[in-house]
């Protein structure tokens, strides 16, 4: 990691813990990326579910290597990263989770692009804290789970079948969600042992995690202490409609 996970501020088993991935997830990354290497000079052929390996040259039938896919995406967040379209529902759904859970941001880019994924995120409304990661992303989310994972509840979202099994191995009672917007992806993606939803539907996500007991519960509590509230004039008012329908 580049950037130590600090501890939690809300240990409250009240609070889960909720942790999303960006590229793919949040923002849209595959078929940007696409668009990009054809502007120079490049074929992406989705075969599997990879970048590496998938790559040509034009007129070229031999993929280009590792090296040279990394230093292409690293171009990519350079031309494309303070543009990047958000996925369907996301900025929408992530504020309305916020209400229930605490959320973050966990994602595997070079560093030097964190700002300008911050402030991408940020103009689309998307105020959450963000944390850089490298490699598997399980000893991140371990951290930021803190000492009883079990008790406090920690979901994860990602598209990446690796960093779905390194958090399921690091971290007790995790719910996975698989998450992955580019439908040729979504249709190619691993099957991950222990995944609990899988799914390109934002709406699917919040219903989902405004089901489990433990989010519902605080949900009507916060509706119940909502209803208890009167105007200072004694006078009647209707509720407020929810701030970030999904």
């Amino acid at each position: 990691m580049n950037e130590p996970p600090p501890t939690v501020g809300d240990p409250s088993p009240a609070r889960p813990l909720l942790v999303v991935d960006v590229d793919e997830v949040v923002l849209r990354f595959v078929g940007p990326l696409e668009r990009r290497l054809a502007a120079s000079g490049h074929r992406f052929t989705p075969a599997s579910f990879a970048i590496t390996g998938n790559v040509y040259r034009v007129g070229s039938n031999q993929p280009i290597g590792a090296d040279e896919v990394r230093r292409l995406i690293d171009a990519f967040y350079d031309s494309d990263g303070a543009g990047q379209p958000p996925v369907e529902g996301a900025a929408a759904a992530l504020r309305r989770l916020a209400a229930s859970c605490e959320p973050w941001l966990l994602s595997n880019l070079p560093a030097r692009h964190a700002e300008a994924r911050r402030a991408r995120l940020a103009a689309l409304g998307i105020d959450l804290p963000l944390l850089v990661n490298e490699g598997p992303k399980g000893p991140a989310v371990a951290a930021l789970a803190g000492p009883d994972p079990e008790a406090r509840g920690v979901i994860f979202v990602d598209d990446g079948p690796v960093h779905l099994a390194s958090v399921r191995d690091r971290v007790p009672a995790v719910r996975l969600v698989q998450f992955v917007d580019d439908e040729r992806f979504f249709a190619m993606a691993p099957e991950v042992p222990g995944v609990w939803l899988k799914t390109r539907s934002w709406a699917e996500v919040v219903a989902r995690i405004e089901a489990l007991p433990q989010v519902a519960a605080r949900l009507a509590g916060d509706a119940a202490g909502a209803g208890r509230t009167t105007p200072a004039d004694g006078g009647d008012e209707p509720p407020d409609p929810p701030m970030f329908p999904v």
